[in-house]
């Protein structure tokens, strides 16, 4: 399972959901790949204003907050476990 964080230096929502996403990953295997939005144009154009951005699988799972860092973690639980 890939989860893709968008996010940018400088974001304290950013660094309230990469913490929250290293902590599930304890619990739940997957790959996170971290995407500075100012890498590349478009992305900045795409999620300026909406950092933090959470894919998982290439769907949005969070924008700006995981509101319930719990039920998005049984979530994660459960799109995992479907692929075993």
């Amino acid at each position: 399972m890939i989860v893709e964080f968008y996010g940018r230096q400088g974001c304290h929502l950013c660094d309230e959901v990469r913490e929250e996403l290293l902590g599930m990953r304890e619990v739940v295997e997957f790959e996170l790949r971290e995407i500075d939005i100012r890498s590349d144009p478009a992305l900045f154009a795409r999620y300026r204003y909406d950092v933090p951005v959470v894919l998982v699988d290439g769907m949005e799972w969070a924008r700006h907050r995981i509101v319930d860092p719990a039920g998005f973690e049984e979530r994660l639980e459960r799109q995992a476990a479907e692929r075993r």
